[in-house]
């Protein structure tokens, strides 16, 4: 329905956004003083120069001027995260899989993970006000799933008179229109925003049905509400819905047999979040939220031979939670609160649609921050979540921050993370007839299951991982993070983060047995102990009054506990040397966790004339080399396998805004056309767009 670009074209002008802020100096000097606060680090809005953990924060301003279209593009450009491919575009956070960061949207979580990844490609940014990132484990607020941190995306909830309208167009037949409205009704505030995106994917090789990005048409309404009963009362209610469509053309292979597969994906999203605000006093603040979502994911493929493939996935989540604000002074301030979720999933993957299973979760959390002077800050909580399928988990987290002087501050912050065995991993029941007929199932269902097919003759090997099989453990982290922020002279500003995550009971998939047809079964065990830590650091430069530059850097280094305690004793993993004589793998040789690049680099410089209204910048992204396959088969990854190579990569993005509230902007990504067809499939090759945008109405006035 929205295939045509004519037809997209007639959406825009109808109902469609994007909202290009047309810049007026009162309301940038305000929209500084709004960035400069963050909520998502402590669950209460504080200044971010007096926040005591890793906090990266961007501003709709920066995304604007980049150029970008899905909260993947944004994230991809940050240092310390990388995207990753596999089952959509997920986000590593301090070497941590994708499993391991809570995604929120107006903190509220999403939900509709596949394999333990949820695809970044499903949020516009097109409303976004800011982007808060806290690194380290969070779940000392947040619960499971913030082991490695929280993404919070911040959306516009500004209810001035605002009318504006967007639409970009791109290389692969890509087309992002939007619209964006907001108003008061006497007391009662509307904002409204509306995205429909499509692209027509790109093939990663020359006259192949098989694509890296494949045919996409996306739409994103979202509605807010406010209104305040009282002088001290406030209700917001917010909706927000997306709908993907994909089409699939895809070929697998598995044993060594492509199965070629046609047909279509679509998902579903919906989230609705009533939230009442009363302020009893000055000091005394109550927020009672209510959230309500559910994702629904189908998939029909059709193969040319053997049957065919129908998923079915559906996850709701319903959650109540009030949390108390209290300042006790001026230098004691508390941050409590109690809730409770019910989630369920019901899924072919799960046996059946009709099979539902469910979890329920009760919880409490508390934050203390005091300041016994001025220059110092100590932050101490912790978070109890009582789960009914598994074991309960308690969450501490300290943190402080010395500010030695208006240009040097220290902070330090220890955190315990966890992350609960999921649905996936509990009760998967899956076998995928379209990739050679793989069967993976969940610990809770493993045993039963396998013991059953060998009854019936169907098992040929168990494979020793089978007599792992156990009840499912949370994974646990240890984080440590500290680092400074200064100014080292006028307009140059460096700041630096080192961390480690400790994290035991890991979970992961692991073949368990084969079937008389060389069909594989796999299933999830806890296996590991492992670490992740390096160094985060960024500089930003301001050149002057129109350029400014700036870089980040992260330095990492993993491993498997176990693997590299033998390593490290020796005679235990070997390998091949240049002459095919068999060795111990040496110390320096081990290389830890695959897929993780041990240099990532991003640098930016920008030119803005706030006279003449032009903006340019050139971004460069850099990764160095990275493990992909245990090339000689020793059960470890050492500089003797195989790896994907290191890359750079430029983007660039231009603009002028016009008195009469135009925005017209243009760039190229991916400067020097760099593909890598093996291992970066998803990385297409040099792509244009242009796009225009236009503030009909923005009164500013009126807040």
């Amino acid at each position: 329905m929205l295939k045509s670009l004519p037809l997209l074209v007639l959406i825009l002008l109808c109902t469609a956004e994007l909202s290009a802020q047309k810049k007026q100096l009162s309301d940038s000097s305000n929209r500084e003083v709004l960035e400069d606060m963050v909520v998502t680090a402590t669950r209460s809005e504080r200044v971010l120069a007096n926040v005591a953990v890793p906090v990266t924060v961007i501003s709709s301003k920066t995304i604007q001027q980049s150029g970008s279209l899905r909260l993947k593009d944004v994230l991809q450009e940050q240092t310390g995260l990388f995207i990753t491919s596999g089952f959509g575009s997920g986000v590593q956070l301090q070497g941590l899989n994708p499993d391991y960061t809570l995604i929120l949207v107006d903190g509220e979580p999403l939900v509709g993970r596949t394999s333990g990844v949820l695809d970044l490609n499903r949020v516009t940014v097109g409303n976004i006000k800011k982007i808060e990132i806290v690194k380290g484990p969070s779940s000392s607020l947040y619960g499971s799933e913030a082991l490695a941190g929280v993404i919070n995306i911040i959306t516009d909830k500004a209810f001035r008179k605002k009318f504006s309208l967007g639409y970009r167009y791109g290389s692969f037949n890509t087309s992002d229109a939007n619209v964006s409205v907001s108003d008061k009704i006497g007391k009662l505030g509307i904002n409204a925003f509306f995205n429909a995106y499509h692209t027509d994917g790109y093939s990663i090789r020359p006259n192949s049905i098989e694509r890296s990005t494949l045919p996409v048409w996306r739409l994103t309404p979202q509605l807010k509400f406010n209104l305040p009963i009282s002088e001290r009362t406030s209700l917001t209610l917010s909706a927000r819905y997306n709908y993907e469509y994909i089409k699939n053309e895809i070929v697998v292979s598995n044993n060594g047999v492509a199965v070629s597969s046609s047909g279509r994906e679509l998902n579903k999203d919906l989230n609705i979040t009533p939230t009442l605000v009363h302020q009893f006093s000055g000091r005394v603040k109550t927020t009672l939220r209510m959230y309500a979502t559910q994702f629904t994911g189908t998939q029909k493929l059709a193969t040319a031979s053997g049957p065919g493939y129908d998923d079915f996935f559906q996850q709701r989540l319903l959650r109540l939670e009030d949390q108390m604000d209290i300042n006790l002074s001026k230098s004691v301030s508390l941050v409590t609160g109690v809730g409770a979720l019910k989630e369920e999933v019901s899924s072919t993957r799960y046996d059946s649609k009709e099979s539902i299973k469910q979890n329920q979760v009760a919880y409490g959390f508390f934050q203390t921050e005091w300041m016994p002077i001025n220059r110092l800050t100590f932050v101490a909580g912790f978070r109890y979540d009582e789960n009914k399928v598994y074991a309960s988990a308690f969450s501490p987290k300290v943190a402080a921050q010395f500010k030695l002087n208006d240009q040097w501050r220290f902070q330090a912050s220890y955190g315990k993370g966890f992350k609960a065995p999921d649905f996936r991993q509990l009760y998967l029941n899956f076998t995928n007839t379209a990739a050679g007929g793989y069967s993976v199932y969940g610990a809770l269902e493993a045993s039963r299951v396998i013991k059953a097919q060998q009854a019936a003759g169907l098992i040929a090997e168990l494979a020793p991982e089978f007599y792992k099989l156990a009840a499912l453990k949370p994974e646990l982290s240890n984080g440590i993070n500290f680092g400074w922020t200064g100014t080292i002279t006028k307009g140059l500003e460096w700041q630096t983060n080192f961390f480690r995550n400790d994290i035991k009971e890991l979970i992961e998939s692991r073949q368990v047995a084969s079937r008389v047809d060389n069909s594989q079964i796999y299933s999830y065990i806890n296996v590991k102990n492992a670490y992740t830590q390096g160094l985060e650091s960024n500089i930003k430069y301001a050149i002057n009054q129109n350029w400014n530059a700036s870089a980040g850097y992260q330095l990492l280094y993993t491993a498997d506990k176990s693997e590299k305690a033998q390593v490290d004793k020796g005679n235990y993993y070997y390998t091949r040397d240049a002459n095919n004589y068999s060795v111990p793998v040496k110390p320096t040789d081990y290389w830890g966790l695959p897929n993780r690049s041990r240099h990532m680099l991003n640098a930016k410089i920008q030119y803005e004339n706030t006279d003449d209204q032009w903006f340019a910048n050139l971004r460069a992204n850099y990764r160095s080399k990275w493990v992909v396959f245990d090339k000689d088969g020793n059960g470890i990854y050492n500089a003797q396998d195989e790896f994907a190579n290191g890359f750079m990569m430029f983007n660039l993005s231009a603009g002028k805004d016009f008195k009469s509230g135009y925005r017209l902007q243009g760039g190229i990504d991916n400067l020097t056309a760099y593909t890598d067809l093996r291992n970066l499939p998803y990385m297409p090759g040099r792509t244009y767009y242009l796009s225009l945008q236009w503030n009909i109405l923005n009164n500013n006035s009126n807040q």
